[in-house]
């Protein structure tokens, strides 16, 4: 690694440790010709593959598009900050482990439902409202049916 100071090609490590939850490496590093110490982070390189909107457009997944779609379905509800971003590395991770290179937007909609059915049962109903786009009363009161089923049953 270039040493940032003097932009010297030669550095050694002199401790690394591993961070964020075992997901990156920090590297304390020693310029070999200024001496100059710095820390430099290192994460693997895992491509997200491209999403196939109906249409049959395709675009890069944006994880900003994710976290606003659920945050407008968990908007005023009790859900940790923690738990949000868990259910959105779950959901990332999914989809970098089905590797897949270009996945259909549904099966992207149908993990984002599932993660919120597991964090609020509101938010879920919110967002499913919008994504399975209820023409009437009847199919809204469908969903609703199932999930009362789904917690008699636990």
């Amino acid at each position: 690694m270039r040493c940032p100071f003097c932009k010297a090609e030669e550095t050694k490590v002199v401790d690394s440790r591993l961070v964020a939850e075992g997901d990156q490496v920090r590297r304390r590093r020693e310029c070999m010709s200024c001496h100059d110490r710095f820390t430099s982070y290192e994460t693997a390189e895992l491509l997200m593959p491209s999403v196939v909107k109906q249409d049959g457009s395709r675009q890069p997944f944006d994880e900003l598009k994710l976290r606003a779609g659920m945050m407008r379905a968990l908007e005023k509800r009790p859900v940790a900050t923690e738990d949000i971003e868990t259910a959105i590395n779950n959901i990332k991770h999914y989809l970098q482990a089905t590797g897949e290179r270009e996945l259909q937007s549904i099966r992207i909609g149908e993990r984002v439902m599932l993660e919120l059915k597991k964090l609020d049962k509101v938010a879920y109903i919110r967002y499913a409202s919008v994504y399975l786009s209820f023409q009437n009363i009847d199919e809204f009161q469908a969903e609703l049916d199932e999930l009362k089923r789904a917690e008699l049953a636990k």
